[in-house]
Parts: structure tokens; sequence; C-alpha cells
């Protein structure tokens, strides 16, 4: 039962390379050549070859997050969260080069507007995005933020509701959780991912938020991540590759 368990996980040498960003497929046939992948510490002869990824190394060292990345990020201000060119520099160039040669290539999980900064999680597992952005995944995400003039008791109380409504939408927000911190600062926590969803709520009631900074999504929290840098997380026991 275990070998055929382990089938499973079997993957063609070039191919698993090529997908994980190190190269392309044919460059495989040269660094098996140079010796420079080995299977337990064995030198392999083969490109073609079958083999289960953990037990590969490349130069050395265990193939990166094989099984699937996930990573979180700490987001400046006026960086855009899209692969595409001419809105500014990406998030993406954030992150190591390998990571976009990877098939298929990381993208974050929801996104965060060029003015905001904090946690992003970044991940090539399609179902993964597909977990925390469905609208049914009520994943709670909360914000810091700075408004243009002092907060006042009653927001907390129509941000709980659940019946504040944006200009253009059909639906109520549902309930979110509001923190006044001081004069001008608070927390917000929500559980959806609208279009500027927390500008558009404060502005609704009359603010504007100067400044905004996400510092949780979902069970992570950036803790004492440097702003401009990354950090591998464990992938959910439960995540379909």
């Amino acid at each position: 039962m275990a070998c055929a368990v382990n089938r499973l996980f079997m993957r063609r040498l070039d191919q698993l390379l090529s997908s994980l960003g190190y190269c392309s497929r044919k460059e495989v046939v040269g660094l098996v050549k140079a010796g420079r992948v080995k299977l337990n510490g064995v030198p392999l002869t083969k490109h073609d070859v079958r083999v289960d990824p953990h037990t590969i190394t490349l130069d050395g060292e265990a193939l990166e997050a094989p099984d699937g990345l996930l990573a979180m990020l700490h987001k400046p201000v006026g960086y855009v969260c899209t692969h595409s060119d001419g809105e500014g520099p990406t998030i993406y160039e954030l992150l190591p080069a390998q990571w976009l040669d990877r098939n298929p290539a990381v993208t974050s999980i929801g996104r965060l507007d060029k003015d905001t900064s904090g946690l992003l999680l970044i991940t090539d597992i399609g179902t993964l995005v597909q977990r925390y952005t469905s609208p049914k995944a009520d994943v709670e995400k909360t914000y810091f933020a700075e408004l243009d003039r002092n907060l006042e008791p009653p927001l907390v109380e129509a941000f709980a509701k659940g019946d504040l409504m944006l200009r253009g939408e059909e639906r109520p927000c549902l309930p979110a959780k509001l923190e006044i911190v001081s004069a001008r600062t608070a927390r917000l926590t929500i559980t959806e991912g609208r279009y500027h969803q927390v500008r558009r709520m404060f502005a609704s009631q009359g603010w504007h938020v100067e400044k905004l900074h996400r510092e949780t999504f979902g069970s992570h929290t950036l803790g004492d991540l440097a702003e401009g840098e990354w950090q591998m997380l464990e992938l959910p026991a439960n995540v379909k590759l």
C-alpha cells in the first residue's frame, strides 16, 4: 500500500526542476551530466527518470517548496499587486526571481492597493487562492487606519450592525469590528474583500483614510517581518495541490 501511495508523488526529473523554476527542461540534461542533481545523495545519470521530489537535491540543497509555495510578504506603500508593467513597481520585484519561473507562477492571495501597506500572502497553489478569497471563506483581516479627523464612538456600532451600504453595491457589508485606538487611529477587522473596502467603509460615514496597513490575514500576522521582506510559511495540512 505504501508503494502505491508514493507513486502518486513521483515526478519526471526534468519536469520537476523546470516547474520549480530552476531551469528549462533542456537545461536539466546539463545539470545531471555535471553531477549536480542527486537522489538520496547519489548522483543521477538520467534526466527523464521519475523521482520523489523530497529525495532530490540540487547542488547539495533540498528543492524549494516542491509541494507548493506559501509565503508572507510585508508590502510597502507604492507597490502594486499585478504582473503587468506600467503601473509602477510590483510586489513581485520583492520576491526571488525563481518564484516567477515556477509553473504555475506565484500570485498574491487577494490584493492591497498601491497606497496600502502590510501583510500579503503569496502562493502558487490555486486552491489556496480560492479558499482564502471565496465569498464564503469568512477569513478575518485586520487593518490599522489613520483618519483625517477625530473618530466618533457611533462608528463602532455603524460598522458592526451589518447594514452599511457602499456606493454602487447592492448588498450591505457584513458586520465588522472597529476598535478606536486613539483620536484618529483605529483597527478594523473585516471578513470580506471588496474593492477598496476599508477606505470605502470609512468614506461612507464621512471619514477619509490617510494611511492604511494590514496587520493580519486569517491566522497569520506580520510580527516583526521588515517592510519589503518575505517569509516562508507552512502549507495548511489539508491543502489540495
